[in-house]
């Protein structure tokens, strides 16, 4: 009995959207005090945005 092993093309890579978005997140409040963190992070989520802003 052969085993085949299929390989599927991915067409959207969650890992590597994830780490992009959790990286420019990290720049963006790199040098912030934690209150500044907390409005920040507020301010993005009040405006129900779905992506960390450029």
């Amino acid at each position: 009995m052969e085993t085949t092993i299929k390989k599927v093309e991915m067409k959207f890579d969650a890992i590597k959207t994830m780490r992009e978005i959790r990286d420019k997140l990290s720049l963006e409040i790199m040098n912030m005090t934690y209150e500044e963190e907390r409005a920040y992070l507020d301010k993005i989520l009040s405006k129900g945005e779905k992506q960390i802003p450029k």
